[in-house]
């Protein structure tokens, strides 16, 4: 099944709701540094899913307080996501880390060259 929200997005909201359940909307996207308005369309997706519950828990006066409990589902798909986003991570810093061995060995020979090419030390 296609999700309109990507892996990343989904781990970092899931994981954040699921340490703090009561954030505000405006809370979660400045902690994820995206606008309000994907957090809110996240956010429902989430609960579309059914990965995540919205539950109001100050009373009907104050419509935007809310609790974000996440389901049994949403906590199966916290591990799920995690799992892939760890991988991916795992990946990237291997290639990284072979970019930088690489790089490591270019500059050693780029120095080798320059300290042969120096007139003989006398």
């Amino acid at each position: 099944m296609e999700h309109p929200v990507s892996d990343e997005v989904r781990y970092r909201i899931l994981r954040y709701l699921e340490e703090h359940p009561v954030a505000s909307q405006r809370e979660l996207a400045s902690h994820l540094g995206v606008s309000v308005g994907k957090i809110n369309y996240c956010i429902r997706a989430l609960v579309e899913n059914g990965w995540i519950k919205m539950r109001n828990f100050r009373g009907s006066q104050r419509k935007m307080s809310y609790v974000y409990v996440l389901t049994p589902k949403g906590l199966e798909e916290k591990v799920k996501v995690t799992i892939r986003f760890l991988r991916r991570k795992i990946a990237e810093y291997n290639s990284l880390s072979a970019e930088i061995e690489r790089l490591n060995l270019e500059v050693a020979q780029s120095g080798a060259l320059v300290e042969s090419d120096a007139a003989p030390a006398k």
